[in-house]
């Protein structure tokens, strides 16, 4: 029998993120700064809130929605930190991290040929995403002038009768940016104007440096809200990425659809992650602020590093990444970061793998130990020393 791959699937290349990873694993002495994972361990409390539903034996599934107490709780959590209220049992999700939750919402609201604004550079999963559900991703570069930030006066150059969503990510992946208040304020009404989906991934929302992160959907601008689907989870603020625990919040219309999908495809996310979850949102404050002040300390040794040695950063506000610009060294990304991990044994991740506007940079994680990072560093300051 022959082998028939569909066509959408043969349209998306491999993810850029996991090649670099995955020879950095096969070799020695590597400092690896390419996953976007936390290096802190999940706190002891939630650990032993999962270890303790175990051992109690609750393990079987959980309704399809997520468990009750885990959906009142994020209820609150959101109205409290962002003042935006989610019926728990009509309006909240809880699903296998939020790549399930990005790729249901997909599903749910576009059709074949509907297209999608996507702005870059972004998470690798966003283009494939839309691709996956049928639809046209439809490229909005962001820039370092604009400190990568959307523009709205770009964004609407880009609509068309076909133009169903805007999907964006904040704080960013892979550049650190934040979005301000009167630039997500923009976005809301050419959505509004546009009758658009802005579907808003906040996976990094708890961490943000001396700035306050903006919920899109708590935005004042009319039917903002109703309009949004907003993406959030437990992998990065809580340092949950193993157990997969993210959620969806949307209008009941909207959530019902990703409800369906979720139901056939997952049934449930897992039971004892979302005990952990719960554990988090109730009392694990103390160990979010903890770990971002940690990242903070970090973020701050990456930049000036990187700025000393001649590689031009932007300053991340948000998220545990720094993007700086190579382009000094008369290397492409990709060579950049090959040669890097081949002479100095430090893995980062080439900025095009996020999107043609990441072409020049590359992506550095700093959710790692101070020592890994000042190493890196030295490192990199030989590397770049050899190209001038």
């Amino acid at each position: 029998m022959s082998t028939r791959i569909s066509q959408r699937v043969q349209s998306v290349p491999p993810s850029g993120i996991r090649r670099f990873f995955d020879i950095a694993a096969t070799m020695k002495d590597v400092i690896s700064l390419s996953i976007g994972e936390p290096d802190f361990v999940t706190p002891d409390r939630m650990r032993r809130a999962a270890i303790q539903s175990i051992e109690q034996g609750y393990t079987k599934y959980t309704s399809n929605s997520g468990t009750t107490a885990l959906r009142v709780a994020l209820s609150h959590h959101l109205a409290k930190l962002y003042g935006v209220q989610y019926d728990p049992e009509e309006e909240l999700l809880i699903t296998v991290g939020v790549s399930e939750a990005l790729h249901c919402a997909m599903l749910a609201t576009i059709d074949p040929g509907d297209e999608v604004i996507v702005a870059e550079p972004c998470f690798v999963a966003y283009k494939p995403s839309v691709v996956f559900a049928g639809g046209v991703p439809v490229v909005l570069d962001t820039r370092v002038e604009n400190e990568f930030q959307v523009m709205g006066a770009e964004l609407e150059r880009l609509i068309t009768p076909r133009t169903r969503g805007i999907l964006i990510g904040y704080p960013n992946n892979p550049t650190g940016a934040v979005m301000t208040r009167e630039k997500l304020l923009e976005v809301a009404r050419i959505a509004e104007k546009y009758d658009l989906i802005v579907y808003s991934d906040e996976i990094y929302d708890r961490l943000v440096y001396w700035m306050t992160h903006v919920c899109f959907s708590a935005l004042p601008a009319r039917s903002v809200r109703d309009r949004t689907v907003l993406l959030g989870g437990f992998s990065k603020d809580y340092a949950m990425t193993g157990w997969r625990v993210g959620y969806v919040a949307a209008n009941p219309e909207i959530l019902g659809a990703i409800r369906k999908l979720h139901q056939y495809i997952i049934m449930s996310a897992p039971t004892m992650g979302q005990v952990a979850a719960l554990e988090g949102l109730l009392h694990g404050e103390d160990d979010v602020q903890a770990m971002v002040k940690s990242y903070d300390q970090r973020r701050q040794t990456m930049v000036a590093g990187l700025n000393a040695i001649g590689l031009p950063t932007f300053t991340p506000r948000g998220a545990f990444y720094a993007f700086p610009d190579i382009r000094a060294t008369g290397l492409s990304s990709e060579d950049f970061c090959e040669k890097l991990l081949v002479e100095e044994h430090v893995a980062v991740i080439p900025g095009d793998a996020f999107g043609t506007s990441g072409s020049g940079y590359v992506r550095i994680c700093y959710a790692s130990s101070m020592d890994n990072i000042e190493e890196a560093l030295t490192r990199l300051e030989r590397f770049v020393k050899r190209r001038q």
